[in-house]
């Protein structure tokens, strides 16, 4: 330790009798008492981060848990909206089904005017008709259920509609399923 001290009064006196560089701070230097203030200091930053830690997991494990019960309710109630606009069509058909054996013409007439309702329910919520019939066959749309062969139409052209097929907003539901040309 004398050797330290040495250097430290050596650095502070470069011989000229001016000083020179203060020395850092060394710890070692440090008596028992401040070595124990610091320690505990750092013992007591510690033990904060350590309770912020805690803190911050047991709030991400609250948030968690909230949102997980946010998105099962979510998946649960999802349809509701559309349950909702549909409930006046199921209301209608209803009263058509009730009316079968008064007037058969006004029960076509309803079941008539159902199917409009219920196209516009289905609308409103971003179901679009894909159209098939003359168009080039596109895979991602249309699934071919048949070919015949023609010199009519060009290769691919879809000739008729078997089933129709649906979009959802812009992802395809069901393609449509097709007859397809076969160029002879």
């Amino acid at each position: 330790m004398d050797d330290k001290l040495h250097r430290n009064e050596q650095n502070a006196d470069n011989g000229t009798g001016e000083i020179g560089e203060i020395p850092e701070h060394d710890e070692s230097l440090l008596t028992p008492i401040e070595e124990q203030r610091r320690l505990d200091e750092k013992h007591a930053r510690a033990e904060e981060y350590f309770g912020q830690l805690l803190r911050l997991q047991a709030d991400f494990e609250n948030y968690r848990r909230r949102t997980q019960r946010e998105k099962e309710e979510l998946w649960k109630y999802a349809s509701e909206q559309l349950i909702v606009s549909l409930l006046p069509v199921l209301d209608n058909l209803e009263r058509a089904l009730a009316a079968r054996d008064d007037d058969p013409a006004r029960v076509v007439e309803g079941v008539e005017l159902i199917y409009r309702q219920l196209q516009d329910v289905l609308t409103r919520e971003g179901l679009s008709y894909i159209s098939a019939v003359g168009e080039e066959f596109d895979p991602v749309r249309h699934e071919a259920m048949m070919q015949q062969d023609t010199d009519e139409y060009p290769d691919n052209t879809v000739l008729e509609e078997l089933q129709k097929g649906y979009v959802l907003k812009d992802k395809v539901i069901r393609p449509t399923m097709v007859m397809v040309a076969r160029k002879v």
